[in-house]
């Protein structure tokens, strides 16, 4: 229920402050007709020589400024974020994530979720650590050089907090990529799950090549995974296979336009709990686009770089709008650094089980009616959504 924003903002300045339980905490977005400065802000927690501060890194959308605080000037300049007219808070503490968002009648939207994460590691004088050892022998098997190494690390931390929420008390751990490539983030995955998560981790990496399959196969054994096997197949016939029931994430990395939809819709009625996908080309929505007798503002599509940027924006809204609608929570972030790659956008999900509110099927609706879109996930997906929307 919407309530006042002032005093919502308030019960956020104690935990923002709390450099002992904040793990990261990020603003952003603008309430109506409102413009904050900065555009963003991310606070964290650091250990430096001197002792643990409160880190803040505030950008104006192109140039970012990284400051450390302590003591009052710390609360001083808390307060001056939460004074600015951002239209979203997300607090994340090592017992709660704290959503905060301000709805145009200028109220606050306040969504509370209890959880239990690590102590965090604040650590910034030291030399940064790696979720695997730079050493590993997968990485000499893999022929992974430095840039692989890191665009690894950076995927591994968007994987493990999903994978410690999801894992299950009773069973090993179970993970599926659709569309798995050369898998070597498949690989990195397993040998991080297998390490830090559950030592009984079940991975599968599915490709359609069978040829990439047994390539896939003999990398694992001179890595010496064990627990890790791949299969030549196709999404549509990982879909029919019983011995893929029971998975708890499914992973989709770089798969290709519409193969990404249907890695997402098989994910949703195999009902995993953890998703993550980083989408690749989205010439589905591109044309859907240029056939469009009328767009809302014509614009964007006209030139065809634009509508090529515009379509990976539009795609991936959609996608994530759809699994918002079917019980899942949704974060679109970059994961690594576009240098190391162009296409850096992750779709991270857990299910959750939350009904969709009024607002956000209404949301979605607006969303294909105005580009007059059709997008393939929703397709994929007509009979769960018909049960969730009526």
């Amino acid at each position: 229920m919407p309530e006042p924003l002032d005093p919502a903002l308030t019960r956020l300045k104690p935990l923002l402050l709390d450099t002992e339980g904040l793990v990261r905490a990020v603003a952003s977005g603008r309430r109506r007709n409102a413009h904050p400065e900065p555009t963003r802000a991310e606070l964290r927690p650091v250990e430096l020589r001197e002792g643990r501060r409160l880190q803040i890194t505030t950008t104006d959308g192109r140039t970012p400024v990284t400051r450390n605080y302590a003591g009052e000037p710390a609360g001083s300049a808390v307060d001056a974020l939460l004074a600015q007219p951002f239209g979203n808070w997300h607090v994340q503490t090592r017992d709660a994530i704290v959503q905060l968002r301000v709805t145009k009648r200028g109220e606050a939207q306040v969504h509370v979720e209890s959880q239990t994460v690590q102590p965090v590691d604040a650590a910034h004088d030291r030399a940064k650590q790696h979720l695997i050892d730079p050493a590993d022998p997968l990485f000499t098997a893999l022929g992974a050089d430095a840039a692989k190494r890191r665009q690894v690390d950076a995927f591994l931390r968007q994987l493990a907090p999903i994978a410690r929420r999801v894992k299950p008390a009773d069973r090993p751990l179970r993970v599926v990529d659709l569309g798995c490539g050369n898998a070597y983030l498949t690989m990195a995955a397993h040998r991080y799950l297998a390490t830090e998560i559950d030592p009984e981790v079940r991975t599968l990496g599915v490709d359609i090549r069978p040829e990439m399959a047994e390539r896939n196969s003999r990398v694992a054994e001179d890595a010496g995974l064990t627990g890790l096997g791949f299969k030549a197949a196709s999404i549509e016939e990982a879909a029919t296979d019983p011995d893929l029931a029971g998975v708890d994430i499914v992973l989709a990395l770089h798969a290709c336009d519409t193969a990404t939809d249907d890695a997402l819709a098989l994910a949703v009625r195999w009902q995993a709990r953890g998703v993550l996908a980083a989408p690749c080309c989205h010439n589905d929505i591109q044309r859907q686009l240029q056939d469009a007798s009328a767009t809302p503002f014509a614009g964007l599509t006209r030139h065809a770089i634009l509508r090529e940027r515009f379509a990976d924006v539009l795609t991936d809204t959609a996608r994530a709008d759809l699994l918002r609608l079917l019980g899942y929570r949704v974060e679109v972030v970059e994961f690594i650094d576009s240098k190391h790659t162009p296409r850096n956008a992750l779709i991270r999900a857990v299910h959750t089980g939350t009904a969709p509110t009024g607002r956000r099927v209404a949301e979605y609706a607006e969303l294909v009616a105005s580009w007059q879109i059709n997008p393939a996930l929703a397709q994929r997906l007509e009979p769960e959504l018909a049960a969730v929307l009526g």
